[in-house]
This record gives structure tokens, sequence and C-alpha cells, in this order.
């Protein structure tokens, strides 16, 4: 793995990115800008992202599997933005960049002198790229947001409990959509610069990144107000089948997919029912389907019941867990998870970046850096010189 900058291959490549984000949602979008090529500059406070010192297991203090699943192909440099001297050497770094992102809560970066506005007049070309909770004002903008509270907020948790209490996704889905809702708008910005020679300032709320990725089959039956629908909701679709030693999940929307699954369950009768044979009348009989389903398909052990679906053509998977998943023949042929070797520590385990570029493959060049490790690099290509850097350091500006 190399670290030279000329080895970037992806279709992003020459482009410089000023990353002040911190933890999942904004370091989310800009590595993934840096796997597709983009030079991306992690700009920290004295005592790091937060993600440095949470996500257990930690190679060394400071250096946690979560800033690594985050953050790599990015550098680090440290500047304390409360002091003005740190501010300036800001400055002179988005005088350069192409991109600029942070989600700090409204009015933090306008205080720290490195808003849309004052940006702007520094480098009329920049894309500004501003990620809150709830966005930039409202109600709700003086509020903390963190993906629980978005969750929360969202409307799925309902769902998400089944039968039981509401139920938080495991895991930052919203903070995760909110960066790739960022990265897509961070490539549409890019595109009307190519356009019209200027950047602009684009705001990210999550509350609504993570609706419009998580409600669209939730308004399918709210779509037409006052009309409404007694049709099944999303979670009766989305569900699993209890197998006699475990469970699967699955859904026949084509009518050659239907008759597959009654072909790998034995009930050739079944597929001639008028009630389930068609697609429309499937799933108008949806609820009547679902109970027959139960009953018969907890009477297979799942590895019997999958192969014999997937020889039918019936899409059913055996629901996973992550060992599961990382030791599946798939993933292994698509090389989804990779062991790279990191000359400081050993072997660490990434998720591939998951787009294949025919021309410019995305790339993974550098591993998350340590605290700073850059600072004096970037330093320097910014022109700065080496007794500048040394008085910046003794004033406390940079580490």
């Amino acid at each position: 793995m190399s670290e030279d900058a000329a080895a970037a291959t992806g279709p992003c490549s020459g482009l410089r990115v000023l990353d002040l984000s911190t933890v999942i949602s904004g370091p989310y979008c800009t590595q993934a800008l840096g796997d597709l090529g983009a030079d991306v500059i992690k700009v920290e406070p004295p005592t790091g992202d937060s993600s440095r010192h949470s996500g257990a297991p930690f190679r060394e203090p400071g250096f946690s599997g979560m800033l690594a699943q985050f953050n790599r192909n990015k550098r680090s440099i440290v500047l304390d933005l409360h002091r003005e001297e740190a501010r300036q050497v800001a400055h002179a770094l988005a005088k350069r960049a192409d991109v600029f992102v942070q989600n700090f809560r409204p009015g933090v970066a306008e205080r720290l002198g490195l808003g849309w506005d004052v940006l702007r007049a520094i480098n009329p070309r920049l894309v500004y790229i501003s990620i809150s909770g709830f966005g930039p004002d409202g109600p709700y903008v003086d509020l903390p947001a963190y993906d629980h509270v978005v969750q929360a907020l969202g409307g799925q948790m309902p769902t998400q409990g089944g039968d039981g209490p509401p139920k938080l996704v495991q895991g930052g889905i919203a903070d995760k959509t909110t960066g790739m809702t960022a990265l897509s708008a961070t490539l549409a910005a890019l595109l009307a610069r190519e356009r019209e020679g200027l950047g602009q300032k684009v705001e990210v709320p999550m509350l609504d990144a993570f609706a419009a990725v998580s409600l669209p089959e939730a308004m399918v039956s709210r779509s037409f107000p006052p009309l409404a629908s007694d049709a099944p909701g999303v979670g009766e679709f989305f569900r699993t089948f209890a197998t006699a030693d475990g469970y699967v999940v699955g859904l026949t929307v084509q009518d050659a997919q239907y008759r597959g699954l009654c072909e790998a369950l034995g009930l050739h009768e079944l597929a001639e029912d008028e009630r389930f044979a068609q697609a429309a009348n499937r799933f108008a009989n949806y609820r009547e389907l679902v109970a027959i389903l139960e009953t018969e398909i907890r009477k297979w052990p799942t590895a019997k019941f999958i192969a014999g679906a997937r020889a039918s053509g019936a899409p059913f998977a055996p629901a996973y867990d992550v060992e599961d998943f990382l030791s599946d023949p798939q993933v292994e042929h698509n090389r989804t998870v990779e062991d790279v070797e990191d000359a400081r520590f050993g072997t660490t385990r990434y998720l591939r970046h998951p787009a294949r570029y025919e021309r410019t493959p995305a790339s993974l060049r550098r591993h998350a850096p340590r605290l700073g490790e850059h600072t004096d690099e970037l330093l320097t290509e910014a022109g700065f010189s080496a007794d500048e850097i040394a008085r910046l350091r003794d004033a406390g500006a940079v580490r």
C-alpha cells in the first residue's frame, strides 16, 4: 500500500478535501472521497476526534477500531481553532481545498471564523458541506443530535420493534445515511462547479437525510391524502421466518419465484392456489400466505431449506450474524472485507469500497492516521517555513 498521493487512481484523484468533521456522519463521507482518490486532510483539535477514544478495541491510546473504520485515506493535522494563529492556518488550507466538510452544531463554524461567508471570500470555488442534526435553523437548531436521537424522531422505531417496544437499528444508520447523502451532495456540487466555475454551501440535516432513506416505503400508503390503504405495511414484508434451527429472510415478488418457493417446500398444491398464484392476489392475501409459510418453513433446517430455495429460484437467505457474513463464499469471492498490513500495528481488517470502476478504481492508500501524524508535512505543503511551524507549535496553535 502506497502513501504517495500519485498512487491515487480513483475518479476524485486530484481533489483536496478539508475535513473538520468528527465521529461518523462527516468522516464516513470524507473517507469515501478518500477511497475515490481525493487527498483528505483531517483537521483535529488537540484532544483528537472523539472516535479516537471510543469504539474498542484500541491499538494504542487514541487509536481505536472505530477510528480505523471511518478514517482511512486521510492525513491528520492538529489545530487548536480557539487560537487565531490556528484559524489562519485553516484559512491557508481552505484556500487550496476543493471541499470543506464540517459537522459542528449550527453557529460553531462561524464563531471559529470558518463559516461559509469567510471561506468563500478566501476560495470562491470551495464546496462547503455543513452537516447538522436538524438543519441551520428551526425549533431544534440548538439541540444536540446523535444517531439514536434522529432514529427516534424518524418514525421507524415502532416498525423495528414489531410486536415489542420501539427498537433502534443497532448501528449508526442515521449517521451513515447522512454521510452517503453528504457524499452525493459533494459530488453534485463539484459537478455544478465544473459547469459554472463557483462553489457553494450545501446543508445536510441528519433528520432529512435519514427520512429520505428510511421512509419512502412507509410513505406509500400516505402518498395521496386523504386516500388510505389497509394493505400490509412495510414491517410485514421485511420480516424473518423461523426454521427448525435458525431464521431465514425472503420475499417472492415474481410469480416464478413463488412457484420456486412452493417447490422448495414440497407444497405443489399451494403453487396453484388462486389466492397466491399471481402477484396481485398474493399481495392482497399476504397475511394468509405468511401464516402458511410460518408453519411450513419452521419444519426445515436452515441449510436444507436455503439450498432448495436457491435451486428453485426463490430469493431467500439465512439470517447471518457478522461472523457468518465474514465467512460467506460470495463475500470472500468479492473480497468485500480485506486484511491489509499496517507497518505500525500489523494486520487491519477493512470493508472494501463497494463500487467497482472500470478505468479509475478506488484504492486504499493510507491507514487511519495517528493524531497529528501529518501536521508538519501539511504545513510545509501549505507554504509555511520550518521557523513558522516552530512558532505555531510554540504558540500552541498546532501539534
